[in-house]
């Protein structure tokens, strides 16, 4: 008889393992009272459906309402030989109790496979509640739309991990989703596309697929997906883009525009001049149509959008002009404030509260809005002292459409670089905040945007196992995290995705490794994070294999090489070759410094990673090799130590304009503080500039003064953003 080694996703406040367990089978008796339906018909079903047992009237597991436990979503839950007690305030609680006693049975259940007579349980003592209140998954289904039914899935998958709100995006510049029966012309037109583009937004020249594309939820298919979310203690926010985001919309009523010149529903991402023209037609509109949302939503927040609104026709609109006149505003800033919180007043006059993107933090904050903080700590930062409410999804930490490993055949993504470590070790509360101001810090949210995911099995492989560290983020506290106990408790949850058909990212047995130099030696190291298992390596660029060099430290280098590695356990290879290409040049080992150091979103592999003798991605500004600066000069200095001859220096910047990069237009190079050459970057179109300064010149020191290309430009993604610098490699000939 097996047993199972308690193995809970996300990890619980405290536990206890005893000795012993308890049997589940067609004997087993279940007792919970109406308050307990929700969970206590859960429970039921999910063992009568995966297995053959029929639970009878007992006592054997029984939910007890438990006052003491102050927290409505905590519970306690204790498996001994004598049977399984669940205790909790209210059903919310007991849920998620029956959500840890699920991890502790057979996956087998999962898949409705378990065919043997009884199941013993681990007898374990579990005390738990969530560190915040806010645990959310966003998903966008306007670039790419996705049945109910699978829906219901990644609901499925929210409660599972203890999650409680689901951030459903229904409508933007590129389609409108949701069914508004006073205006049907958002779904004659708004909800369709003439075609979608293919490849990444960055490639030129851009191509589009010529295939009409797009549909929408009727209020019938809302309303049972949010019926099925509180059965799963699921809260549904609807998002419903306002003033900007909203191309869609006015391709279907340009009256709502400012020129009232037709406009097609967008094609691709991007932000668009066409925006909600703040007349009273259009607030006519809004609350219409918040007016049947609110039929069909319960929940306390309405998402209003609120991101990247550009100003550029309000600026050339004499209506909005005069309004900024008329209501004392100082610019367009102000107008977005005016904006939005005339539609907050009418929602709050409904009961109901409104949440945006921190671009509402423009002009002075809405006055009950909460914030939720995407494009840095920044926005959360300012929302929390000023008494809001906010919610962290910064798009270095939890933008589940950013590449989650280095490898060159994963499928193709917004761009920037988010592996399984960066998410579980993401921190929602700053350290710029006071204990007070922290309170305001609701919780943290996931997001999806679905530009390059077409199908519902590469959102699954996009969110998955990502999600898995999210839930532990936002559920336990963070002294009980541990990432090496995650990574071993990922494992094995691999089998309950197999099991629940989640088409999941496997990256587990995946390498990762960096240069070090230490004093005149520089190595290699290569690291795991599952161990127990054996890597085997080569430097001459041939497959590894069982016979190949065992690596049991830093591998020396002092010249150019290609290195691949490979893990094996039990003489099996698992995973990916590992693959890297070393150029040693001269300025590898040597010592480097930057007078500003790179963003903390994108701090590749530090300052040395400019000299390591590797280069980044061609296509993804976000590995570890990509340094970025967010609206800063900087100046780099190389120091060989001793006077060297040098012949050339060459690096590259990133000029992805879809992610805010920008090349700069020219950098400085100095060396032993007496010549300054100024160099001009090659205008380039494509995705990544070059630029090769040759001189041959004897020098200890060289200096490079890398200038930001400043604010983005009006019309552009980002714009009145300061510009992102990426810079790579430095070669040194």
């Amino acid at each position: 008889m097996q047993t199972f080694s308690p193995q809970i996703i996300p990890k619980p406040l405290k536990q206890s393992i005893e000795q012993g367990y308890f049997l589940i089978s067609d004997e087993t008796s279940l007792n919970f009272d109406k308050e307990f339906s929700v969970a206590g018909n859960f429970l039921k079903n999910y063992i009568e459906s995966g297995t053959s047992f029929q639970l009878k009237s007992g006592n054997d597991i029984v939910f007890k309402k438990d006052e003491s436990i102050k927290n409505d979503e905590g519970y306690k839950l204790e498996v001994t030989d004598k049977g399984i007690i669940i205790r909790a305030k209210t059903d919310h609680g007991a849920f998620y109790a029956v959500q840890s006693l699920r991890q502790l049975l057979p996956v087998e259940l999962e898949s409705k496979s378990f065919s043997e007579d009884e199941i013993a349980v681990q007898n374990i003592t579990i005390q738990d509640e969530p560190q915040f209140a806010y645990r959310g998954m966003h998903l966008d289904v306007v670039r790419h739309m996705f049945s109910v039914d699978f829906i219901k899935k990644y609901i499925d998958a929210l409660g599972m991990l203890k999650m409680n709100t689901f951030h459903w995006h229904l409508t933007d510049d590129q389609g409108w989703r949701i069914e508004i029966k006073k205006y049907p012309k958002l779904q004659e037109i708004a909800a369709y596309r003439k075609e979608t583009l293919i490849g990444h937004y960055n490639t030129q020249p851009q191509k589009f697929d010529g295939k009409r594309y797009g549909g929408y939820y009727t209020q019938e298919e809302i309303k049972e997906v949010v019926t099925y979310a509180q059965a799963r203690f699921v809260t549904v926010i609807p998002e419903i883009h306002i003033p900007g985001h909203s191309q869609a919309a006015i391709a279907a009523y340009p009256e709502l525009g400012c020129t009232g010149k037709q406009v097609e529903v967008a094609t691709k991402g991007g932000v668009f001049e066409a925006v909600y023209c703040p007349k009273e037609e259009t607030f006519a509109f809004l609350e219409a149509v918040f007016d049947e949302v609110l039929e069909l939503f319960p929940s306390e927040y309405i998402h209003i959008g609120g991101a990247k609104a550009t100003k550029t026709r309000w600026k050339n609109c004499d209506h909005c002009q005069a309004l900024i006149q008329k209501e004392g505003l100082k610019d367009e800033n102000g107008l977005q404030n005016y904006f939005i919180s005339r539609m907050e007043n009418y929602l709050n006059s409904k009961g109901r509260q409104i949440m945006g993107w921190d671009e509402i933090l423009e002009g002075n904050l809405a006055p009950k809005a909460t914030i939720m903080s995407w494009r840095s700590y920044g926005g959360a930062v300012a929302a929390a002292r000023k008494d809001h409410n906010v919610v962290l999804t910064p798009r270095s930490h939890v933008y589940f459409d950013y590449y989650q490993s280095e490898n060159k055949h994963e499928p193709l993504a917004t761009g920037g670089f988010l592996n399984l470590e960066k998410v579980y070790v993401f921190n929602p509360i700053s350290e710029k905040l006071t204990n007070k101001e922290a309170k305001y810090v609701l919780g943290a949210q996931g997001n999806v945007l679905t530009e390059y995911m077409p199908s519902s099995e590469q959102v699954e492989y996009m969110v998955f196992p990502r999600i898995l560290a999210l839930s532990e983020v936002v559920w336990s506290s963070s002294e009980r995290k541990n990432y090496k106990d995650f990574i071993s408790r990922v494992e094995n949850f691999h089998k309950r995705m197999d099991a629940l058909d989640i088409n999941f990212a496997n990256h587990l047995y995946e390498l990762e490794g960096e240069m070090v130099s230490k004093g005149n030696e520089t190595e290699y190291i290569l690291k795991t994070s599952t161990p127990g298992k054996v890597i085997h390596y080569t430097l001459d660029g041939s497959d590894p294999t069982i016979d190949s060099e065992i690596y049991k430290s830093g591998i020396p280098i002092s010249q150019s090489a290609i290195l691949k590695a490979k893990i094996f356990s039990e003489n099996k290879a698992l995973g990916t070759t590992f693959n890297q290409t070393i150029n040693w040049h001269k300025a590898v080992g040597k010592k480097i410094t930057l007078d500003v150091q790179p963003h903390h979103a994108y701090p590749g592999s530090g300052s040395n990673g400019l000299i390591n003798g590797i280069s980044g991605s061609n296509e993804r500004y976000g590995d570890k090799e990509w340094l970025g600066f967010w609206g800063e000069n900087v100046e780099i200095t190389i120091d060989f130590g001793i006077e060297t001859e040098i012949n050339s220096i060459s690096t590259r910047f990133h000029n992805g304009h879809g992610q805010w990069i920008y090349a700069p237009e020219k950098i400085e190079v100095e060396f032993d503080d007496k010549e300054v050459f100024e160099v001009a970057v090659p205008i380039s179109k494509t995705l990544l500039a070059p630029v090769t300064f040759k001189q041959k010149v004897t020098t200890r020191f060289i200096k490079l003064r890398v200038f930001n290309a400043g604010l983005i430009p009006e019309g552009k993604r980002g714009s009145e953003n300061p510009s992102w610098t990426f810079i790579d490699e430095i070669v040194v000939e």
